[in-house]
């Protein structure tokens, strides 16, 4: 988990200065030599850290604040403001074109992730703002990279505009007007890497963007390089030009050191990080929610945010109606549980509630393989058996059971659950309608 090893420690020094009720300037100066190391630890640029220790200090030492009744919140407050600033302190958004097509050109070292992160990209726009997104593959040197854009262009349903390994310059151009005379709104240009920084490639880097005055010019920077994103960020920009940056990975680093140094150190806005391998794992990087969750104040608007993508509104409101009157349904149920699925781990939830530091439900997960036999099981029963799960005899359980590779156990483990929750459900809803009488009576069924 991002940030996982800093948030740790992070949290451990804000006990100890809970613990200490009045604080002294001695007691803050001790934390941020603490903090100090945990930050040095977590890989952030030296620099960035003397400066962030130095203006926290500062504001932390004063006597409004040694002298205030919470001390210690005030302090973890200041913390919290200084990271949120370190870090951009509020969301930067790609500006679209008036004219569209707007055009996005991806660039990075070889392995950064800009090919599949392009493609995320692409379906972030054309599922979250109805986007017509056009990719192009202008990386005509890496084997199989057109492919790559191909396939997982393919995957999203977004277009992919490829001339095979010609001139990346004359490909980008002819996407521009294939986008312009198609319709396409966004046009995102996947350019050539290397596994290091060469003045050849940003010779044809510097040559596509004369041609096409992209709108914006995106970093891609992999997370778990630590200080060699941000030396790879600085190099870039000061030869290019950069306007953002795109973290990758940031779900496999524990440490966190490039996010917080990238902004501080070129001065250009993280924009998207990439949370998971899963082509919808982007997300718009927001410096004020980041920081919340590394001081374990959790994330609550990414949280109905997650929630709000992931259920729908209209068979919210229809499961409602079932619920109040007791009629769910196998299918009801199996929605539910594959809608609380594409919220993500049950850890990520956690996370992002004020309180658990992510903890509370470490290693708690939705059973992935529990969830394929659910499908499986409900899948092979027929639409009159998944509304009326009360016909089903053993002569039909033993059909279903053969139908998804199973046993009649599993089938009878499945129903069980769902009577439960079945039972749960009537009893809430006579317990609403019992006018002063709470939910008295109310019996679990565990």
């Amino acid at each position: 988990m991002a940030f996982e090893s800093l948030s740790e420690k992070l949290n451990g020094v804000f006990q100890k200065l809970r613990s200490r009720g009045r604080l002294t300037e001695a007691d803050v100066r001790a934390a941020m030599r603490e903090i100090r190391m945990a930050l040095l630890e977590a890989d952030v640029n030296f620099k960035v850290v003397k400066d962030f220790i130095a203006r926290v200090t500062e504001k932390a030492v004063g006597v409004e604040i040694l002298e205030s009744l919470t001390p210690a919140q005030q302090v973890i407050k200041i913390v919290n403001d200084e990271l949120a600033a370190l870090m951009g302190g509020t969301q930067s958004r790609i500006h679209m074109a008036n004219n569209p097509p707007t055009v996005v050109m991806f660039v990075g070292l070889q392995g950064a992730g800009k090919t599949t992160n392009a493609a995320k990209l692409a379906g972030y726009y054309k599922k979250r703002e109805n986007k017509r997104p056009l990719l192009c593959a202008c990386d005509v040197y890496r084997p199989a990279a057109i492919n790559q854009l191909k396939v997982v262009g393919a995957q999203l349903d977004i277009p992919v505009f490829e001339q095979g390994q010609g001139d990346p310059v004359a490909i980008a151009q002819a996407a521009y007007a294939h986008a312009k005379q198609h319709g396409n709104d966004l046009l995102i240009v996947d350019t050539a890497g290397r596994l290091h920084i060469d003045e050849e490639l940003m010779d044809e880097l510097k040559r596509l963007k004369e041609a096409l005055h992209p709108h914006e010019i995106m970093l891609v920077v992999d997370a778990m390089t630590g200080q060699d994103a941000v030396n790879a960020a600085s190099a870039f920009d000061e030869a290019l030009g950069i306007d953002s940056v795109l973290i990758s990975k940031l779900d496999g680093d524990a440490r966190g050191g490039a996010a917080l140094s990238v902004r501080a150190v070129t001065g250009k806005p993280i924009k998207f990080c990439g949370t998971g391998e899963k082509l919808d794992a982007l997300e718009p990087f927001y410096p004020d929610r980041m920081a919340s969750r590394l001081l374990g104040m959790g994330d609550v608007m990414s949280l109905i945010e997650k929630a709000q993508q992931n259920f729908d509104q209209k068979k919210a409101q229809e499961l409602e109606k079932k619920m109040r009157s007791g009629k769910l349904t196998l299918t009801d149920f199996y929605d539910q549980l594959c809608q609380l699925k594409g919220m993500g781990s049950m850890a990520d939830i956690a996370a992002m509630i004020p309180g658990t530091g992510g903890k509370a439900l470490q290693g708690a997960q939705v059973d992935e393989k529990q969830l394929a036999r659910t499908e499986a099981i409900i899948l092979s029963m027929t639409p009159y058996e998944r509304d009326n799960p009360e016909v089903l005899n053993f002569s039909r359980k033993k059909r279903i059971a053969a139908g998804c590779g199973l046993k009649v156990e599993d089938v009878n483990r499945l129903l069980k659950q769902f009577n439960a929750t079945q039972q749960l459900m009537k009893q809430f809803s006579g317990a609403a309608k019992r006018k002063g009488k709470g939910l008295r009576g109310l019996k679990l069924p565990f």
